[in-house]
């Protein structure tokens, strides 16, 4: 086993840990180790919101899931010798629920959740549908999840990181914050908002110290969307056997990571839509002296994806255009036909009996792949959604026997939006 630089002890909060990490980007938060190029290490990863959501049969914690808190990142690992300029290689070696501890309070312990968040506390890709807050809790048997409130589905993970990424400079930092804030003044009532502006109260900020706390919490950007320094990309294909090439903005680079997936469908589509857990990873990192100049980026991550994907023979796709609910035409907009091919996904597995929710619970958890398939043909874009087949305990493909009915059991924990 490569050396523990971070490790967590899943009986403590993660504010009290002998290393504290962080969840928000900022140049100045310390490192917490600095590795030499070429070494590998292992990082224990704390699930994004520390425990606060359980193992049981309410939604009550989605509901109320403190998005204020997340994510609880692990580092920042500096690495010495890494200037800006340069690209940091990440090898991951290895990525797994929580060693020998099978059971326990925390997600990662034998089990993983996933979730719809309520309209007014996230909302989702398709928070117009689904304005409640919805849950599912997945048991994991080794690389195999399968989970009481879907039934009739059963899928082995494939686990990686959902939040990887460089420190940003200073400069990159203030364009952010510019960016994303012209954003928020266009419609800074929306529900839900346009975009997650610098918040201190709930800033954690590793050990930097208490003299120059305030001053960064103020400035230091949310880790919700992904930008130029990679950060919340939820690629699923960043897995066991993935290099990533993360461009390098200060001294050190200050790599950190957290958001462990067991499993997640392209997309993310309920934003919780991952079945997450905490874990640990194993990296191995290195440096290409100038690289973002040598080939070209600057502005996000490059990745060789993995080799342990499950391998899946068969899919059921569904396919949608960019024309609204309301029979509205848009111009090329891929994101609502995205949307449009997700929710005829929806309709269709609610003729074998799961509900709506239980559809799109699934469609965010399960290995499902998305794609752009037309972008050119004006004015409609065309997006598909690929299923494999061969997670359902049921043939789910059309026929003229008609639709398997299945037992819709406890069905998903449902906390009305307010």
């Amino acid at each position: 086993m490569p050396e523990q630089l971070f490790p967590l002890d899943s009986s403590r909060k993660f504010e009290d840990q002998e290393k504290v990490g962080h969840n928000r980007w900022h140049p100045e938060i310390p490192p917490v180790a600095t590795v030499k190029p070429g070494s590998s290490f292992r990082v224990d990863c704390r699930e994004w919101f520390d425990g606060a959501i359980r193992n049981d049969d309410s939604a009550d914690d989605i509901l109320n899931a403190p998005l204020l808190t997340v994510h609880k990142l692990s580092g920042p690992f500096a690495v010495e010798g890494a200037k800006p300029g340069d690209l940091l290689i990440v090898d991951i070696l290895d990525v797994g629920p929580i060693p020998q501890e099978d059971t326990g309070p925390l997600a990662g312990q034998g089990w993983g959740y996933t979730g719809i968040f309520s309209r007014n506390n996230g909302g989702g890709f398709l928070t117009e549908q689904f304005p409640d807050a919805y849950k599912a809790i997945w048991d994991f048997t080794g690389q195999t999840a399968t989970s009481r409130h879907i039934p009739g589905v059963s899928f082995a993970g494939l686990i990686h990181p959902g939040l990887m990424g460089t420190a940003p400079s200073a400069k990159l930092l203030a364009t952010w914050n510019k960016r994303e804030g012209d954003l928020i003044a266009t419609d800074p009532g929306r529900v839900p908002p346009l975009a997650l502006p610098p918040e201190a109260e709930h800033a954690v900020l590793g050990s930097l110290p208490a003299t120059e706390f305030a001053r960064v919490a103020g400035e230091a950007a949310r880790t919700a969307p992904p930008r130029e320094n990679g950060g919340n990309q939820d690629i699923k294909n960043l897995s066991k056997g993935s290099r990533v090439f993360y461009p390098v903005f200060v001294d050190g680079a200050n790599l950190s990571l957290g958001d462990l997936h067991f499993s997640q469908g392209d997309g993310e589509i309920t934003f919780c839509g991952a079945i997450e857990m905490g874990g640990f990873i194993d990296l191995r990192v290195d440096l290409i002296r100038g690289g973002m100049e040598t080939y070209g980026v600057g502005e996000n991550a490059i990745f060789l994806p993995g080799t342990v994907d499950p391998r899946f023979s068969q899919w059921l796709a569904f396919s949608g255009t960019s024309v609204t609910l309301g029979g509205e035409q848009r111009y090329l907009d891929s994101h609502l036909s995205y949307q449009r091919a997700c929710l005829h996904a929806i309709d269709y597995l609610t003729k074998f009996g799961y509900s709506p929710e239980q559809a799109y619970l699934l469609l965010g958890a399960a290995p499902i792949e998305g794609r752009l398939s037309g972008v050119v043909d004006i004015p409609n874009s065309c997006s598909t959604v690929y299923i494999p087949t061969a997670i359902f305990d049921f043939d789910v493909r059309p026929s003229a026997a008609g639709p398997f009915q299945i037992e819709r059991g406890i069905g998903a924990p449902r906390a009305a939006n307010r």
